[in-house]
């Protein structure tokens, strides 16, 4: 895991833009798209407030969601909600091409098998995302994916449901989705992640954060994170 400490959030967020922007470009010369799967969170929305500013081929990006909680379309509680706030709106990504979890279904079981086939359709079989954007939950959870679920045991399926978490049921990519990623972004500040930063940083597995492979991962923290004076 290649690791890089910055002054602050925004200025993790201004590098995690470009270097999206840049994969974006490497990946649409490449292979003609970009598959890329955004977490939720405050720093996340930034950077993609900053990315919508950068040089990004935009019709040949697909967006993708880690995860989502399940609540009702425009809840401050779902992360698309905060997405189209931050982001769409401002850019060019065709609107098909925006690939929301489908939480508002009766059948939600059914329905993380559709976003699974929806993955498939777009970045292959089994899908292999360009790149996965995750945060770190102070207790250790990313994605979805926190401490005692049962989803942290599937590896049957690419997406599956999971919690109650924080009063919400969820769905979320799972481990073999997260790891088949070309390259996956970490992004971590505030001072309440140290511990959990050490700790995904260690390898540590027994917190959810710690099984994600780590090879093709970069990871930008903040100093309050990362425990350490100012760069």
């Amino acid at each position: 895991m290649k690791v890089e400490v910055f002054p602050d959030a925004d200025a993790v967020a201004r590098a995690a833009a470009g270097l999206i922007a840049a994969d974006a470009r490497a990946a649409v010369a490449a292979r003609g798209r970009f598959t890329f799967a955004v977490s939720g969170g405050h720093t996340p929305w930034k950077m993609l407030r900053l990315l919508a500013k950068e040089d990004v081929p935009w019709s040949g990006l697909h967006l993708f969601q880690v995860d989502e909680r399940v609540a009702p379309p425009g809840d401050p509680d779902r992360n698309l909600t905060h997405l189209q706030q931050s982001f769409l709106g401002t850019v060019p990504l065709p609107a098909a091409q925006l690939h929301a979890m489908p939480v508002e279904a009766q059948d939600l079981t059914a329905a993380a098998a559709h976003y699974a086939s929806s993955l498939t359709a777009v970045a292959g079989s089994p899908p292999v995302l360009d790149l996965v954007h995750l945060g770190l939950g102070p207790d250790g959870h990313t994605a979805s994916l926190v401490p005692g679920d049962k989803s942290l045991e599937v590896t049957a399926a690419d997406v599956t449901l999971a919690g109650p978490y924080q009063g919400r049921l969820r769905m979320t990519l799972t481990f073999p989705a997260l790891d088949r990623a070309r390259k996956v972004l970490w992004l971590v500040t505030g001072a309440d992640k140290v511990e959990m930063l050490r700790r995904l940083e260690a390898g540590d597995r027994t917190i959810p954060a710690g099984r994600v492979r780590s090879e093709r991962a970069v990871l930008l923290a903040d100093v309050a994170a990362a425990g350490t004076a100012a760069p």
